[in-house]
């Protein structure tokens, strides 16, 4: 390497380290610090919700499938 250069790609490596650490410290900055997410249980399904159908075909969908062929 050339004089100098080395202090470049040590500031690079830094830079790209401090990416990832941010890519991993902002999605544990949504939890609170017992690992909760703010005391408030998952919400379960109901029977009847987990045999409803999930799929509605709206007008919009329609629309979707009418524009691009399908």
């Amino acid at each position: 390497m050339r004089d100098g250069s080395e202090g470049v790609v040590q500031a690079r490596r830094r830079f790209i380290g401090g990416l990832g650490l941010a890519a991993v410290a902002a999605p544990a900055a949504a939890f609170e610090a017992d690992g909760s997410t703010g005391g408030l249980p998952p919400r379960k399904e109901t029977e009847a919700e987990k045999r409803a159908p999930r799929y509605r075909e709206t007008d919009h969908v329609r629309a979707y499938y009418r524009t691009n062929r399908y």
